[in-house]
């Protein structure tokens, strides 16, 4: 700062950290840390949250970030993810400097010699654990996503140094039943639990923890835990009476544990079942005993039928959020029965249920009139009059997803459009009946559209594209694969939709550099541009683009015959925030490789 400096004068440390508060980006917050080493302090003392993903060592990372942030609250480690880190944390030893970032870091199953400690280094192990343990000690919430090397040692050490721990995520850990009673003994305020994919797991350890924390526990989540059968879910039903969310997925439990949950947790709020063995039986149960129930989702059931969703209908009046896939035995008259008893319905998925046709979906056009979010994926047996329907009846339709809709087109779109004026997201893909004149009618009509993905729509072209340019105050944007639409249609959508920060163009061939020369010049909020496969599109036209777009972050340009070296050298040295690059790898020259190695990702690698 130029002459006195009033902030740092004036402002004492409560204000300056109840600014930084305020910011809603971490970047923003990065950002302000680096004006002074005041606010460097300051901005570590206000930060809560810190998410970590795979690195080289894991287990010393955390000791400096325990040093650096005192009063966080919330650790994530997500070891799917890779992240860059400076000096000693940086790259392996020996590694390719060009290598993409997102390569995730080599395991071995079968270790020996001298690699044990290398390989082991690569992820947080259970001496990590306690480190985070001893560094955080005000954690109040804890996720270890595919942490595969923590074992009970380290969350038995996690429950005894962080007391006041409210949600734990084991996910993918091989935590054992040591380490979950441990949890259910210290942690006295656990109030959320996933245990998706923890093999180590038995009846043995959740039965410890459902008798210990029935009180507080409120959300627990199950999947492909071998060990983890009806006799562990009856004693969550019979001790944890309010719990509110529960997410099953396993086809080891049957009837019995998911009829004592419904009888015994009658504050359910969630309930998400994957569970082939489950019938008829432990649905109405649900029905009849959970009159909390807001969300509801079914996945890959065999053995449900109509009855299950009439008790539902009868007896779960809160119900707001539905989903239903791949269930063959649900027909109309159950989607009937939960449209004309749960009124209160906002969101509804049907994903697969053959045997759903149109009728059931005009029920819930008159029934539901509070929806404001439908889904319908391959969902033949639904037509044009069971949309028509929505349009009358949902007025506050905002969000509505199609796909593969074979019997869906215009008239079931232009109804839509004329009723549901509130309509921010219209996904359609691949429904090959809705063409110009549906979207054109979405372009007149619905005037806060924000969202709009057409993909694979071959009767779709550039009027449409010019209509919605004219009306929508679009901010995402997909075609791909609507061969119909060409440069008049982009031309139209830069011009009149400036706040456009992704476009998806790719498989477009009669697009060209036109469209991108006016896309720089009315889109300067672009940040995600994907123009694979368009054939049309040369370097100029890039060039183009990049020049205005400065905040373009990720670009994907495989199979673009007329863009070269010389095209992807200048998205690289024009695009100050570029993140991701994704090119054929012999178009990328050394010096752009030394240059930007980290974020470029070869799609195939010897074209």
């Amino acid at each position: 700062m130029r002459g006195h400096d009033r902030i740092n004068t004036w402002l004492p440390d409560e204000l300056i950290l109840e600014i930084f508060n305020q910011l809603g980006s971490k970047s923003s917050r990065d950002a302000c840390s680096l004006v002074c080493k005041r606010w460097l302090d300051l901005e570590r003392l206000s930060r809560v949250t810190i998410r970590v993903g795979a690195s080289n060592n894991p287990d010393a990372l955390v000791k400096l970030l325990a040093r650096r942030f005192v009063n966080v609250r919330n650790v994530y480690f997500d070891e799917r993810l890779s992240v860059s880190l400076p000096g000693q944390f940086g790259r392996r030893r020996g590694g390719d400097p060009s290598a993409p970032s997102s390569q995730k870091p080599y395991r071995a199953t079968e270790k020996s010699g001298s690699e044990d400690g290398q390989i082991d280094s690569y992820c947080l192990s259970d001496a990590g654990l306690a480190a985070v343990g001893e560094g955080f000690t005000k954690l109040e919430k804890l996720s270890l996503i595919w942490c595969s090397n923590v074992t009970s040692a380290g969350v038995k050490s996690i429950a005894a140094k962080c007391s006041s721990l409210r949600s734990l995520d084991l996910q993918g850990c091989y935590a054992g039943d040591q380490g979950l009673a441990a949890v259910g003994e210290c942690c006295k305020q656990l109030e959320d639990l996933n245990l998706r994919f923890c093999e180590g797991l038995t009846d043995t350890g959740l039965i410890e923890l459902a008798v210990l924390r029935w009180r507080t526990l409120k959300s627990l989540g199950v999947a492909a835990c071998a060990k983890i059968t009806d006799v562990s879910l009856e004693a969550v039903g019979s001790h944890c009476r309010f719990l509110e969310t529960l997410s099953l997925d396993s086809e080891f439990i049957n009837n019995k544990g998911v009829l004592t949950v419904a009888k015994g947790c009658r504050s359910l709020k969630v309930l998400k079942l994957q569970c082939i063995n489950v019938t008829d039986e432990a649905l109405q149960a649900v029905g009849v005993f959970c009159s909390s129930l807001e969300v509801l989702a079914l996945y890959s059931f065999q053995r449900f039928t109509d009855m299950s969703l009439s008790a539902i209908g009868k007896g779960c009046k809160r119900l707001k959020n539905l989903t239903l896939s791949d269930c063959y035995f649900l027909s109309d008259k159950g989607l009937e029965a939960v449209a004309s008893g749960c009124c209160e319905l906002t969101h509804l998925e049907v994903n697969g249920c053959h045997n759903i046709g149109t009728s059931g979906l005009e029920f819930v056009g008159r029934s539901c009139t509070r929806l404001s979010e439908l889904a319908l994926l391959y969902c033949q047996k639904i037509g044009n009059c069971a949309l028509s329907e929505v349009g009358r009846g949902c007025t506050y339709l905002q969000a509505l997803h199609l796909v593969d809709c074979s019997s869906i087109g215009d008239e079931a779109i232009c109804s839509i459009a004329v009723g549901c004026r509130n309509l921010k997201k219209l996904h359609i893909r691949r429904c090959y009946e809705v063409g110009n004149k549906g979207i054109i009618a979405i372009g007149e009509n619905c005037k806060f559209l924000t969202e709009l993905s057409l993909r694979f729509c071959d009767r779709v072209g550039d009027e449409a594209l010019i209509a919605v340019g004219r009306g929508c105050p679009l901010q995402h944007l997909n075609v791909s694969g609507c061969h119909q639409i060409g440069d008049a249609g982009i031309i139209a959508i830069a011009r009149g939709c400036p706040q456009l920060t992704y476009l998806d163009v790719s498989v477009l061939q009669n697009l060209g550099d036109m469209s991108m020369a006016e896309l720089g010049e009315g889109c300067p909020l672009l940040k995600d541009i994907v123009i694979s496969h368009c054939r049309q599109i040369t370097d100029v036209g890039l060039a183009h683009l990049v020049k205005k777009c400065a905040l373009l972050e990720s670009c994907h340009m495989v199979y673009c015959p007329g863009i070269t070296t010389a095209g992807v050298a200048t998205v690289i040295s024009s695009c100050v925030s570029i993140k991701k690059v994704l090119v054929e790898k012999w178009k990328v020259s050394q010096r752009t490789k030394r240059r930007a190695g980290s974020i470029i990702s070869y799609l195939c690698v010897d074209l």
